[in-house]
């Protein structure tokens, strides 16, 4: 059976996109497809971004709110493009629509993710209501939005997803909650010629400080990202994670995540199949060693 987000699904998307909003669809590039289709429309230098997942299509209206937000008080992040409605539904799709963030400057680095996770965090509160940090919602989402998933790994998860909640309610913060980015790594940092820009806002919530700072020392583990660059974060940011006794069971709902956000994807994007059996069975194993592959 075809899934429901192939290429060809979500270029007709595109193509009705583009057609409704005069947008010239030639020579669209699908640059990443995990739980967002996100296409470079370089004619009309914009980024369309599609939902990846029927049971995340709420989060486009909050992505929306946040990136308003976020220019309100002149934060380097991408911008909405405000000449068209945002968000964008589409048949069952839900898509926004970005100005292309100029290409140059330096490589970003962990000092570019510690500054801006500290103008982030001091932020006043926003203007209206943020939801509450589960990170486990998304995991649940995923497992139902699953296009094919066998039983044993349906059990494993959720065994898993109910054994973390029990130990996420139990964990006490070092840091005053606030303000989340929720998926703050380097990928989500766009190198410009005045300065890193940051994006992906899917996982902004109220929540603790601590999730935005543990992503990058599970990227050092697991994708082999730099350690200085950890130690650089650290040092910007005034906080090591690391050392706080609650880091072991972020890290624990973080793979959890990294390992569950194609299953929505799964029918649709196969490639994804052998990176997904490497996760799920090091998280089987409690394996905490063995280097991943980013989804592509």
């Amino acid at each position: 059976m075809n899934g429901r987000f192939t290429p060809a699904t979500l270029t007709t998307v595109l193509e009705r996109i583009c057609a409704d909003l005069g947008l010239a669809h030639r020579d669209a590039r699908l640059v990443k497809f995990t739980s967002n289709a996100v296409f470079d429309l370089p004619a009309d230098r914009v980024v369309v971004r599609i939902v990846g997942s029927m049971a995340l299509r709420h989060r486009a209206a909050k992505v929306v709110r946040v990136a308003r937000w976020l220019a309100s008080h002149d934060v380097p992040a991408v911008r909405l493009v405000e000449e068209f409605p945002q968000p964008l539904t589409v048949g069952e799709h839900q898509a926004t629509i970005w100005h292309t963030v100029p290409s140059g400057g330096p490589p970003v680095d962990g000092r570019d993710l510690g500054n801006l996770l500290r103008r982030l965090h001091s932020l006043p509160a926003p203007p209206f209501a943020l939801p509450r940090w589960t990170p486990l919602d998304d995991v649940r989402g995923r497992i139902a939005d699953a296009e094919e998933l066998s039983t044993p790994d349906r059990d494993f998860l959720e065994e898993r997803v109910a054994a973390l909640e029990e130990r996420l309610a139990g964990l006490t913060t070092a840091l005053p909650e606030g303000v989340v980015h929720g998926d703050a790594h380097p990928g989500n940092l766009i190198p410009s010629p005045h300065g890193p820009v940051l994006c992906d806002f899917d996982s902004t919530s109220h929540g603790p400080r601590e999730w935005d700072l543990s992503t990058l020392p599970i990227g050092v583990a697991r994708f082999g990202h730099p350690a200085r660059w950890y130690r650089q974060m650290a040092g910007v940011y005034g906080f090591d994670v690391t050392r706080w006794a609650g880091f072991p069971v972020l890290r624990e709902v973080r793979e959890l995540k990294l390992t569950t956000s194609v299953l929505p994807i799964l029918r649709s994007h196969p490639d994804v199949r052998d990176e997904l059996r490497r996760r799920l069975t090091a998280l089987r194993l409690g394996d905490t060693t063995t280097p991943w592959s980013p989804y592509r």
